[in-house]
């Protein structure tokens, strides 16, 4: 991909080393006497060494260049301690990173647990510019089909003969293994999480099969959400990454429905799973709204 990145002229560099300390992300290094950018991965491109170059050796060009990653970043600015992790995470703020610095209140607040600092006390030192939340998770929206109407949206009656109750009077019981169940709020801490096997289902899911408790609730925890009509998305985002490093669930299964808005749904364990040092089995299920399975695999 094309980006802007660093640039060292190497004949006009004099090896005086000012610019390493003073790239955060750890992507300049003095090799054989001369600054060097030892990683595309770790540049971003922002030029915070070149003001501290005295010979004007340091440039930003546009070329093609693997996508500057935020946490491999974070990952080699942390080892240099927390005043260095505060002058990068100012620097992004200064210069409007918001998608980044949401990826780095993700990693840090997933990883507290390993770090020697207070992740919190970080946001106190950036604030008042981080009081308020710099990115929220953008869904995409529902696709329209030949007119406005979303096809989430669109009336369907299905004339069904009501199913009769069996002369024994038995009725299937509840496999629902904890309260509360919706994203908002739950507490990823709770200990009906810890090792189980996760469901997380949309909304709608329940009320179209008919087969739910029994077939895919049963011996699962359970989170609900609905990528089209919940808000503060990124929180949900924060939670799955809590269930999977810190409550360490099995597996995922997602059950969405065939409307597009569903999709929302992987999109945000995928998210998460970006974040994770752990890796769970993530299955995706989509359910007609009849009922039926229209589409099962591993994501």
């Amino acid at each position: 991909m094309k980006r802007e990145i660093v640039r060292i002229d190497r004949e006009l560099c004099n090896g005086c080393g000012e610019c390493i300390p003073n790239c955060h992300e750890g992507a300049l290094q003095l090799i054989d006497g001369k600054a060097t950018l030892i990683s595309d991965l770790l540049c971003d491109g922002l030029g915070a060494c070149i003001g501290h170059c005295p010979i004007g050796a340091i440039s930003i060009e546009e070329r093609d260049a693997v996508a500057y990653d935020e946490v491999a970043a974070l990952q080699e600015i942390i080892r240099q301690g927390k005043n260095v992790l505060i002058a990068h995470l100012k620097h992004l703020q200064d210069h409007k990173q918001d998608l980044y610095m949401k990826e780095a209140e993700i990693y840090l607040r997933a990883n507290q647990a390993n770090f020697p600092f207070e992740v919190e006390a970080i946001w106190e030192a950036l604030r008042p510019a981080a009081a308020k939340p710099a990115f929220h998770l953008q869904v995409k929206p529902a696709v329209h089909h030949g007119g406005s109407s979303c096809p989430g949206s669109q009336a369907i009656s299905f004339n069904k003969a009501p199913v009769a109750v069996p002369e024994n009077g038995f009725k299937p019981a509840s496999e629902l293994r904890q309260w509360p169940v919706q994203m908002h709020l739950i507490n990823p801490n709770a200990s009906y999480f810890k090792k189980s096997d996760l469901l997380l289902a949309a909304d709608c899911v329940a009320f179209a099969m008919g087969d739910f408790h029994q077939t895919w609730l049963k011996n699962k925890s359970l989170v609900i959400a609905c990528p089209k009509l919940d808000s503060g998305m990124d929180s949900y985002i924060e939670k799955l990454i809590q269930l999977i490093q810190l409550a360490e669930v099995n597996t995922i299964t997602v059950l969405k429905m065939q409307v597009p808005c569903c999709g929302g749904l992987v999109q945000m364990v995928k998210t998460a799973l970006q974040y994770c040092d752990r890796k769970v089995p993530v299955k995706s299920v989509t359910v007609g709204l009849q009922g039926e399975i229209l589409q099962e695999g591993w994501v």
